[in-house]
């Protein structure tokens, strides 16, 4: 026991210790938190634009031949397909893609990153959300529409702050999702938490421990997510 404790403290030295290769797994964390909440940022309020052109498609059926009417149309058709492709295809590829096609121009690896997750997050927030809409009452968006709201008026005063509480459980697990997804920016060389347990592979020659430090990590950092979550929605579910 005392030969393997101290081969532990040898090897957790050289892998950690020395040459600050701590360093690599503290930054790449700071930019897997980073990415994550800056592309849920995105995914939040894209999805939720995505949810209502859907919802309101469906509710108000539309005639092409108003101005209004071919607006939301040509928007619902839009906000489909993106959603299609988005949930038909891999996330990596489509890291890939925008790395190498879309924003090749682009430099900065961390805002690929976030545009990437942000955008695909989106698609699936949308979903989350119309469900969330579509599980509130019709009796109260009709009560509110008989007390003279408007449709938009119900919706932001009825119907999303509803949506909202419906979808919470769906929301939390689609965020630690995302956490755990930001594991793939490597395939375009951006150094985050996973991205940095394998720099210390390569400098050291030792994979079990960099590669159970991010795990345990991740795992720390997604049990704190769902205790979070598990919080808010005791919180805003038995208000």
């Amino acid at each position: 026991m005392l030969i393997f404790a101290q081969s532990f403290i040898q090897n957790f030295q050289k892998v950690f210790i020395n040459n600050d290769n701590w360093k690599y797994l503290s930054k790449g964390f700071s930019t897997t938190l980073k990415v994550t909440l800056f592309a849920f940022l995105i995914g939040l309020v894209l999805g939720i634009i995505l949810a209502v052109i859907r919802i309101s498609h469906k509710d108000l059926k539309p005639s092409w031949a108003t101005p209004s009417g071919f607006i939301l149309n040509l928007l619902n058709k839009i906000a489909s397909i993106y959603i299609t492709i988005i949930r038909g295809t891999p996330t990596t590829i489509q890291l890939l893609i925008m790395f190498n096609v879309i924003l090749i121009g682009l430099d900065n690896l961390r805002l690929v990153a976030i545009i990437t997750f942000g955008l695909n997050s989106a698609a699936y927030m949308a979903e989350i959300f119309r469900s969330g809409i579509q599980a509130v009452s019709q009796g109260e968006k009709e009560a509110a529409r008989s007390l003279g709201l408007s449709y938009l008026q119900t919706m932001q005063k009825i119907t999303l702050p509803q949506a909202f509480k419906n979808c919470l459980p769906a929301f939390g697990n689609e965020v630690i999702t995302l956490f755990k997804e930001t594991s793939i920016s490597g395939f375009i060389g951006l150094i985050d938490l996973t991205r940095g347990a394998n720099i210390l592979v390569s400098n050291t020659f030792q994979a079990a421990l960099p590669y159970f430090a991010a795990a345990l990590i991740y795992l720390i950092v997604v049990f704190g997510l769902e205790r979070l979550f598990n919080l808010v929605e005791k919180r805003y579910l038995h208000a």
